[in-house]
């Protein structure tokens, strides 16, 4: 079945058709690695690996690339106030971001580009923008001119007058205009530094996005993403440069924006003080419950974020794995789980990962009345597709606590059979007072008893 995408540039959904079907290229903006990252930032890698799962399906080869910005001054000023080179603070939290998102559940993007590894790009591209006129040197900076390209603006669908003025813009002496953007600046002695034709600097934000990407994808890419936060100016500048450095050739044929997410109903900020870093909710909380939640609502729309809507995700998933615990027995088809039609049909449409969900609890329902191994092998089947239902029920049920002594509580298990088959009734429900300060839970059926973790 066709797939329809909302495209941000022209503001419609369509039909996607990549530009060579045998090649279907797609960019994510990554992090910038200075600490780690909060749950807000985690909403576009998880949506869009859905997308990506999807896209493999439908084409024979799709090249994902998804970068690090690892030069930055937010990384100059903790590499300072720590003592230690850039590379210190980068290496650190790019590996915490990479362990972060295989804790959701996200695989790797094919390609994982450091813009520190793309200065001899950057520094080329650079020179194409002044070579035609874009871009100008000024006092060791190297600028680009918004007047030089009559396009700028269009992305984000506003003036552009109106976009520089709400951009708090650095107006500074050497500019022509107040909202030409740094392609490179120079650096000080102390400030990390590579020599190009404009002097010892570092590169602008904008421009190593658009370097890592016609490097490793082409100059025309068929899917641009990012968090809607990063339509102006970082997509609007990306346009911007890499059109009028290939020669007014299309960037990016679609562009997808995640909204954002919200704090019981408030934005997050540091000045609020409810910004939730990811690797401490991934200590307090099943990371395939934070992944639903982060699913659980329509990609482009905002999404609140509450401790209420976590439990609730966990509550979901407990219901679908003790369906797949019931079926422990039911052997599953030969060959590749089949992904339901209908689950298919939801994706396809602009990614509709609420409706997804909502047919992944119909399969969970008919699974549990059926119990039959095709039900079984479509609840796994559509799950796969979202990322979800990846672990054995055991693992599930049994997650987040590696001080749980599993010897003691099968022992206590035992002791409490004993007293049932000799009618201790009284010692039977004290051991099951016991095990519940202990966090578990238990549930006596056909199949004997069976115990899981009910702590958060």
């Amino acid at each position: 079945m066709p797939i329809s995408l909302y495209n941000s540039l022209t503001r419609r959904a369509e039909p996607f058709a990549p530009l060579d079907p045998e090649r279907v290229t797609m960019y994510l903006c990554g992090p910038t690695v200075y600490n780690y990252v909060h749950i807000g930032n985690a909403r576009g890698p998880v949506v869009f690996d859905v997308l990506v799962r999807l896209l493999r399906r439908h084409y024979p080869h799709v090249v994902y690339a998804r970068n690090i910005t690892d030069v930055d001054d937010k990384i100059n000023a903790a590499a300072q106030q720590q003592g230690v080179q850039i590379d210190a603070i980068t290496n650190r939290f790019a590996q915490a971001y990479r362990d972060d998102m295989a804790g959701l559940g996200v695989a790797p993007p094919d390609i994982e580009p450091h813009a520190t590894t793309h200065i001899a790009q950057i520094v080329t591209m650079i020179e194409a923008l002044i070579d035609g006129g874009h871009a100008y040197a000024a006092e060791g900076h190297v600028l680009f001119d918004v007047g030089s390209f009559a396009d700028y603006g269009k992305l984000s669908g506003r003036d552009p007058d109106e976009l520089i003025a709400g951009a708090r813009v650095e107006v500074a002496p050497y500019k022509r205009n107040a909202g030409d953007f740094v392609l490179w600046k120079p650096s000080t002695p102390e400030l990390p530094g590579w020599d190009s034709p404009w002097g010892r600097g570092r590169p602008g934000w904008h421009i190593e996005c658009s370097a890592m990407s016609a490097a490793h994808l082409g100059e025309t890419i068929d899917i641009h993403a990012g968090g809607v936060d990063l339509l102006f100016p970082h997509h609007e500048n990306e346009v911007a440069q890499s059109t009028c450095a290939h020669g007014g050739k299309l960037f990016a044929r679609w562009w997808m924006h995640n909204g954002m997410l919200t704090f019981d109903g408030r934005k997050m900020s540091k000045s609020l003080g409810n910004v939730l870093l990811l690797h401490e909710l991934l200590k307090l909380h099943p990371a395939e419950a934070l992944r639903l939640r982060l699913l659980s609502g329509h990609y482009r729309q905002p999404l609140d974020w509450s401790e209420a809507a976590i439990q609730q995700a966990t509550s979901t998933l407990d219901g679908w794995y003790r369906v797949l615990r019931d079926l422990a027995d039911v052997v599953l088809p030969a060959g590749e789980l089949p992904v339901p039609p209908r689950i298919e049909a939801a994706l396809c449409d602009d990614l509709n990962t609420p409706q997804a969900l909502a047919e992944l609890s119909v399969l969970a329902d008919a699974a549990r009345q059926s119990g039959s191994a095709e039900a079984k092998a479509a609840l796994l089947g559509g799950a796969a597709l979202l990322g979800l239902l990846q672990q054995s029920p055991e693992a599930w049920f049994r997650r987040g606590d590696e001080a749980i002594d599993e010897a003691r509580i099968e022992d206590l298990l035992e002791q409490r059979r004993a007293a049932r088959a000799s009618r201790d009734f009284a010692r039977a429900d004290a051991i099951r007072d016991e095990l519940a300060a202990l966090g578990i839970a238990i549930e006596d059926g056909a199949q004997g008893t069976r115990w899981s973790i009910v702590k958060a």
